[in-house]
């Protein structure tokens, strides 16, 4: 018969030739026997559930997937990965009918372990850099594929890792059973998983081979493992299943021993939790140890069980331990752990606080050293335990202010430990700088839009709490350089804060103490107690940006003006330079919402003419066309970025400064319309003017810039009505100006400005039209007081900006001719250019003149070259003769012709 029916696995046809002697004929064959077919030797067919063969498939992809993973081949993760996908969703039908749709937990367990794994690898950057190109683009495209593959089973993933080794579930059972015996031989495995079949008949549990005479070493086989002959094996082995792993372990640690064995042949067949096998595995299992990631150094004990524990037995430990301190195979967590135990020891002993302020303050040096990275943030593990040791050490120092000198003028030698007043080498004003240090850079290494930020951000309390520790004890026990230190570092976490107070103080309803006059006795103090130029340069900068932050603009503009600092500032460092740029940024916005357009606009101009203010302001990083960065260049200007919740709105920035360009800059268009030397205000407000007028269709404005624009060509033509629309009462304008403190003040303010500018540029614009103008129709017109227009008026007579004069009886305004017209203007520029044009023709001809006489000059006769000489000159006179007459001819015609134009006109209007 054809051997198509033989549809076995290799093992079942290998292990054929043992099974012809099974008594099965002898047992009482029920009808539902399945039948064997065989040809020339006999061979088994087994037959399995679509259920047994899909769990199958995804078991062996899962023990590929964990093979691969230890050789970190990311090519075959990711083709396994699409392999199990693929799988799972063939062997979803057989789950939602036999299983109840209840997702096997070795399916969420490998889905659980490949998420660990693909975590791990993809934080490591270091090894993310020294992978293979292969490897590096199948990690992400694997993490991107899983992520979103992975959201089905969430719910399912989170349970399985809040209770990792409940078990119960017989397929989780049998995953087990094949990972764990992947180093066996490959017909072993395939006779544990033929034993662990779920579609055993019941005959076969009757059915037992005829027992064979047996050596010890085959009683223990048969013992543990079953016999060769798995199919005939009862069904309660799968009940075992999941209790192989400890009996394999404990077969290979108690060889010989008759004691362990027989109380494994009594115990009962259940399956236990796992955690009651760990917990009994080193019980069984002495002699096993757990090897150090920098070597196997066995962990020295601290002292002896009868050693007497004093204070030179623990200094001497603690330097002991201090010793390997920047060593190369030193394990920093174990000497971490050696301080910790060393600070609960002495702290048992009563030992003194000087001791203990000793070991702690070396903690916290420890911790520090963890990180071998100074670009890179602390792990969050050992920030937390740093900011808890940091204020253990802070607490007992401020107990004992007057007894610990905690100072890095003391020496080794002059340390005293045992009789007050202690004396302990260190400065815990530089440990706080660093951790101040550290906080920053756990700040920006975070999404400034997640939770993590926030969470972070909330240990900006614990910090300033540990700065004002610091500052209380430095008070008592520091130098005046080291007081200024650690005020400039409490003025670092307040310059850049709103304080809602200070305006209530201003209006009479607070009167407790701000954070103004906090800054004025730190700043103060610096001032005059700095010997170093830069902390005194940073204080004052603090300062100013405090004062504009609250509106107290008179008081920031005096430090800025009175400081000089404008003329020495770049030859500060980076990082000063860059706080003072947002000094003049956030004072720009202080006299802009004050009224003080110029002021603001003197501010930002040199900040906004670069293009580049984020960079300026350290609030990110623009790719550069021609030259590109170094690696390092890049991670040193990473290092001086500002967090996130210190930056200042580029929007508003840009805002501010368009405007305050357009309130200027259009005024002054109109006014010096037709003069040809006119100097540009803002070149970056002229140049988007300029750019919208060039195109030939302009639609309704998008952007902040385009409403400016479009705001800017309404003020020309002396629509003010329009111009405040497109600032103040478009949406996308409304919500820049909603970041000013008392919003509603700024708009109103904004809008007299635009009815104030939009006068005075009609004026400019139409005075050449009246022969005199209504100040009432102004007035009504510009929705202003007759009196402010009146102001407004007499000021541009006085400055000699408008040719007129004002008749008070009547209320109007008398315009004078002395101008020129708008012709006259335009014909006096027409004429300056077709001179300007002239001129640079002649002087042209002029350069290529002489070549047409220095052909004389070559002749070798004489006499010919004298004479070719005296022409040359005489004919050069004649042509600077008639070049002259010339001149006066054109200057005689462009009088005449803008003398009878002038009557023309003149005659026109009468």
């Amino acid at each position: 018969m054809s051997r198509f029916f033989a549809g076995g696995s290799d093992s079942d046809s290998d292990s054929s030739s043992d099974d012809g002697q099974i008594p099965i004929a002898k047992a009482p064959q029920p009808v539902q026997q399945p039948i064997v077919y065989s040809d020339d030797e006999d061979v088994k067919r087994v037959v399995r559930s679509a259920k047994e063969k899909r769990f199958e498939e995804l078991s062996n992809i899962i023990k590929n997937i964990r093979n691969y993973k230890k050789i970190k081949d990311i090519g075959s993760i990711l083709t396994s990965f699409e392999e199990l996908t693929r799988a799972y969703s063939k062997a979803q039908p057989i789950i939602l009918k036999e299983e109840n749709g209840v997702i096997p937990k070795f399916v969420i367990r490998s889905l659980a372990e490949l998420e660990t794994f693909i975590n791990q690898t993809w934080d490591d950057k270091d090894g993310r850099k020294n992978m293979s190109k292969n490897n590096g683009k199948s990690l992400g495209t694997l993490r991107q594929k899983f992520r979103k593959y992975v959201k089905d089973f969430e719910a399912d993933i989170k349970k399985f890792r809040e209770n990792p080794d409940i078990e119960g579930d017989e397929d989780e059972a049998e995953e087990k059973q094949v990972d764990e015996d992947s180093s066996d031989d490959d017909d072993e495995s395939d006779q544990q998983t033929a034993t662990a079949a779920t579609f055993k008949k019941e005959p076969e549990k009757i059915t037992k081979p005829k027992p064979a005479p047996k050596d010890d070493d085959e009683s223990d086989d048969s013992m543990d493992w079953g016999s060769s002959d798995d199919e005939s094996s009862s069904s309660s082995d799968m009940d075992d299943a999941a209790d192989m792993r400890l009996r394999f372990m404990k077969k290979v640690d108690d060889k010989g021993a008759d004691k362990d064995e027989k109380p494994r042949e009594k115990k009962p067949k259940a399956v236990r939790p796992k955690k009651e096998k760990i917990e009994e595995e080193p019980e069984d299992n002495e002699g096993w140890e757990t090897v150090p990631k920098h070597g196997t150094s066995e962990k020295p004990k601290m002292f002896a069980k009868d050693a007497e524990i004093d204070v030179h037995v623990v200094l001497s430990k603690l330097n002991e331990v201090m010793a390997a301190r920047g060593k190369k195979k030193t394990d920093r967590k174990l000497q971490i752990e050696f301080l910790q135990e060393l600070k609960s020891i002495s702290e048992q002993h009563n030992l003194g606080p000087a001791i203990l302020a000793k070991i702690r303050f070396n903690i916290v040096s420890a911790i520090f050293d963890y990180n071998l990275k100074i670009s890179e943030p602390m792990k969050l593990e050992y920030w937390s335990k740093l900011l808890e040791v940091m204020n253990e050490l802070l607490k007992l120092l401020l107990a004992n202010v007057n007894d610990i000198v905690l100072s890095e003028a003391v020496t080794e030698e002059t340390e005293e430990f045992e009789t007050k007043p202690y004396r302990l080498r260190g400065c815990v004003l530089t440990a706080v700088e660093r951790l101040d240090d550290e906080f920053i850079k756990l700040l920006k290494e975070c999404d400034p839009h997640s939770n993590e930020y926030v969470e972070r951000l909330k240990d900006e309390v614990t910090v300033t709490k540990l700065i004002e520790q610091v500052l209380k004890y430095v008070e008592v026990q520091g130098s005046p350089i080291e007081i200024c230190r650690i005020y400039l570092r409490k003025i670092d976490h307040l310059y850049y804060k709103f304080d809602p107070n200070v305006l209530k103080k201003k209006k009479g309803l607070h009167d407790s103490k701000t954070s103004v006059d906090e800054m004025e006795k730190l700043c103060f103090y610096i001032y005059s107690n700095d010997n170093t130029d830069r902390l005194r340069t940073r204080a004052i900068l603090s300062h100013i940006f405090h004062h504009a932050l609250h509106d107290n603009w008179f008081q920031a503009r005096d430090l800025v003006l009175m400081s000089h600092l404008q003329e020495t500032i770049q030859h500060s460092d980076p990082s000063t330079q860059i706080l003072y740029n947002r000094m003049m940024a956030n004072l720009g916005l202080c006299a802009f919402r004050q009224g003080n357009i110029k002021d603001a606009h003197q501010c930002l101009i040199e900040l906004m003419m670069t293009t580049k203010p984020k960079e300026l302001l350290a609030q990110g990083l623009i790719p550069q066309r021609q030259h590109e960065r170094s690696l390092e260049q890049e991670k040193v200007e990473k290092q001086r970025q500002m967090p996130f919740h210190m930056h200042i709105n580029l929007e508003l920035l840009e805002c501010v400064y368009l405007v305050s360009a357009m309130l200027l800059e259009i005024p002054y268009m109109a006014a010096h319309e037709f003069d040809a030397r006119r100097r540009m205000i803002s070149k970056t407000f002229y140049q988007q003017l300029r750019s919208s007028e060039r195109q030939s269709l302009v639609g309704p404005p998008e952007s902040m810039r385009e409403h400016v624009v479009a705001a800017s060509k309404a003020m020309r033509h002396g629509d003010w009505k329009a111009c405040s629309e497109f600032i103040v009462n478009k949406k996308m304008n409304t919500k820049v100006w909603d970041l000013f403190y008392e919003a509603d003040r700024v708009r109103d303010m904004l809008v007299k400005f635009i009815k104030e500018e939009s006068l005075r540029t009609y004026l400019f614009t139409y005075s050449n039209v009246y022969g005199s103008i209504s100040v009432p129709y102004l007035s009504e017109m510009f929705d202003l007081p007759k009196m402010k227009v009146h102001s407004i008026i007499s000021k541009m007579i006085i400055n000699e900006e408008l040719m007129a004069s004002l008749d008070d009886p009547s209320e109007t305004v008398v315009m004078h001719r002395s101008e020129p017209s708008r012709l006259q203007a335009l014909s006096m520029q027409l004429a300056d250019k077709i001179t300007n044009l002239v001129d640079a023709n002649e002087r042209i001809f002029e350069a290529k003149q002489p070549n047409f006489f220095q052909r004389g000059q070559y002749n070798r006769n004489q006499g010919n070259q004298q004479g070719g000489g005296y022409n040359r000159q005489q004919n050069q006179q004649n042509w600077n003769a008639n070049k002259r007459q010339g001149q006066r001819n054109r200057k005689n015609v462009t009088f005449q012709h803008q003398q009878q134009q002038q009557q023309q006109s003149e005659e026109k209007l009468e």
